[in-house]
């Protein structure tokens, strides 16, 4: 039987949480590889918000980064 978790904060609301908590522990590391892969998940945290917000946008458009590549992508299957 699986268990189910009830969240209690959005799903937007988590990533924003887990941004600011990796950018904090980054801040507190020295330069180095470990840092880096701290500052990795805080952009990763930040794209999945903007595409989620994408998402949850009727009739909107793709975030700029997105957009950007599937317009580079377009151009290179022409």
């Amino acid at each position: 039987m699986r268990r189910r978790i009830k969240q209690s904060a959005s799903f937007s609301q988590r990533l924003i949480e887990e941004a600011v908590k990796f950018r904090k522990a980054a801040e507190q590391r020295p330069p180095g590889t470990e840092r880096e892969l701290l500052m990795k998940r805080v952009r990763q945290a930040e794209a999945a918000l903007q595409i989620n917000d994408w998402l949850a946008t009727p009739g909107g458009g793709p975030p700029s980064a997105i957009g950007h590549l599937a317009a580079q992508k377009s151009r290179e299957i022409s």
